[in-house]
């Protein structure tokens, strides 16, 4: 079996994150070896650290002990230092953007809750609940402000080579005039 220290951090050494796939240790580490290899200028220790750092992650019965051999260290290590002996730290995953649909979803339902909630107050003659209508405009602004970042979201998704990215002094106009009209429509359906 192949022996290995498990106070280093031969994902940090190689570049990947704990869950990453041998496919992609093995991209990085070649990517690494090309860039510190010592004909090209690297350090020898560096190379050697990387093949130590490989050697370990490449195989997945060594990658196994390791893994447990650093949870285990690193537990024993925190709770010896806080006085306790069942703490296990765990990781987890970093959050990641909603992304231009969501925004759009989000934007959407904000408008037309907030359009939902005018109308109520407008319709059912309940004027007594300003407060709500108060709120429900704050709602709508908000839903603005959400369509006009999905806009912006969806403009930079979209590949260099589309027509529409290079207007974006268009997309701002038409999307302000679409609101104003729309403001403007509304507030003649509420004033009638």
């Amino acid at each position: 079996m192949r022996q290995f220290d498990s106070n280093k951090d031969y994902y940090g050494v190689l570049g990947v994150d704990k869950d990453a796939s041998a496919g992609d240790i093995y991209r990085q580490y070649k990517r690494q070896a090309a860039k510190h290899h010592p004909d090209r200028g690297g350090s020898e220790e560096q190379m050697k650290s990387l093949n130590e750092a490989y050697g370990v992650l490449k195989d997945s019965t060594a990658r196994r002990a390791y893994d447990d051999s650093r949870i285990t260290s690193v537990a024993w290590q925190t709770s010896a230092s806080h006085g306790r002996t069942d703490f296990v730290p765990t990781a987890t995953r970093a959050a990641r953007d909603v992304g231009v649909m969501g925004q759009c979803l989000s934007a959407l339902l904000c408008l037309v809750a907030g359009l939902f909630l005018l109308l109520l107050v407008r319709f059912q003659w309940m004027w007594f609940l300003w407060p709500l209508a108060i709120l429900a405009v704050s709602v709508v602004g908000f839903g603005v402000l959400l369509a006009r970042s999905a806009m912006v979201a969806v403009n930079h998704s979209l590949p260099k080579t589309n027509r529409l990215k290079r207007h974006t002094k268009i997309q701002e106009l038409t999307f302000w005039a679409v609101i104003i009209t729309t403001g403007y429509g509304l507030y003649l359906v509420l004033s009638s």
